[in-house]
């Protein structure tokens, strides 16, 4: 079963269902000062991210073509196979619908290339530091890439083109010392396989989880879960095809109490319980693990801050 990690490591159990959920385990992530294109996307990326952003988000494209179907699918494919490629996209876990797909005329009739030839990218916001990332798969020639951007076509107008990194960011990236790879805390919630990797600085408030004005309504038994909690700095969720890994950080003594949650608490909009269920908890490493019932409600979940464990303590 999945996705996203390597190694394996059983989880404990904090649900009542009697059959243990594997997950993967990842290899401990160094922190690094440079970017890494053979590292795991949401690893390499930190290199790319400004220390003021606050949330980050990315897909593996590449990953996503694997696991439906479509490991050879490249920018120079038939259209009909790509436009079927596309077609899946909404069901699954992607956090991304492509940032060059509302060029892709444009740049694959004036420049040959196009999203399919991308391998991953990301996006990241907050604190003033708005941008994204595109890495490129090994078989573009870079060069139609740059006549792209100083062309100006579409979204890559006033882009930073790398070409030896195989990268195009929306602006010259960040020093490595001014990078979230600088930050231990950071890098150790990422790296993990998955289709797509959510990463944010902080909780989630209570209202923006459950809904304004649900938190005057918790019997006692819920706002005392909630009380128990620990504060959460930071937490990053991988999203696979069957499973979902959150991570909260090393050390969390209320890893069973977060995994519970969606238990006690006011239903999400998609019901969280419907769309990940048999949570489990390991409170050395700090992860949840899920199974995932509907990817692209899980995506859609993660995107809008809709899950009960990423809740602030009261």
């Amino acid at each position: 079963m999945g996705t996203a990690l390597a190694g394996v490591v059983l989880l404990a159990a904090c649900s009542s269902d009697p059959k243990p959920v594997y997950q993967r385990s990842p290899e401990p992530q160094a922190v690094v000062s440079e970017y890494d294109g053979s590292q795991e996307p949401s690893a390499a990326v930190l290199a790319l991210v400004p220390t003021a952003a606050t949330t980050l988000a990315v897909t593996d494209f590449d990953q996503l073509r694997l696991v439906l179907g479509f490991a050879t699918l490249k920018g120079a494919s038939p259209a009909p196979e790509r436009e079927r490629f596309w077609r899946q996209v909404p069901r699954t876990a992607s956090l991304s619908t492509g940032l060059l797909r509302p060029a892709e005329a444009q740049l694959r009739d004036r420049f040959g290339f196009g999203q399919d030839d991308v391998a991953w990218e990301a996006t990241y916001s907050g604190g003033g530091a708005d941008g994204w990332v595109l890495a490129f798969r090994d078989d573009i020639a870079m060069a139609a890439v740059r006549r792209a951007v100083e062309a100006g076509a579409g979204p890559l107008r006033g882009a930073v083109v790398d070409v030896d990194r195989r990268l195009v960011t929306s602006v010259a990236p960040p020093e490595a010392a001014q990078s979230w790879a600088a930050e231990p805390d950071l890098v150790a919630l990422s790296g993990g396989e998955a289709v797509a990797t959510y990463l944010q600085r902080g909780c989630d408030p209570f209202d923006t989880v459950f809904g304004a004005g649900m938190q005057a309504q918790l019997a006692a038994a819920p706002a005392a879960a909630l009380d128990s909690l620990d504060p959460l700095n930071a937490y990053s969720v991988a999203l696979g095809t069957d499973l979902v890994t959150a991570r909260l950080g090393a050390e969390r003594s209320d890893a069973f109490e977060r995994a519970r949650l969606a238990d006690v608490m006011p239903p999400t909009d998609p019901d969280f319980g419907l769309v990940m269920s048999r949570g489990v908890a390991d409170p050395a490493s700090g992860r949840l693990g899920y199974v995932l019932a509907d990817p692209a409600a899980a995506a859609r979940l993660t995107r809008t801050h809709h899950l009960p464990f990423t809740v602030c303590p009261d």
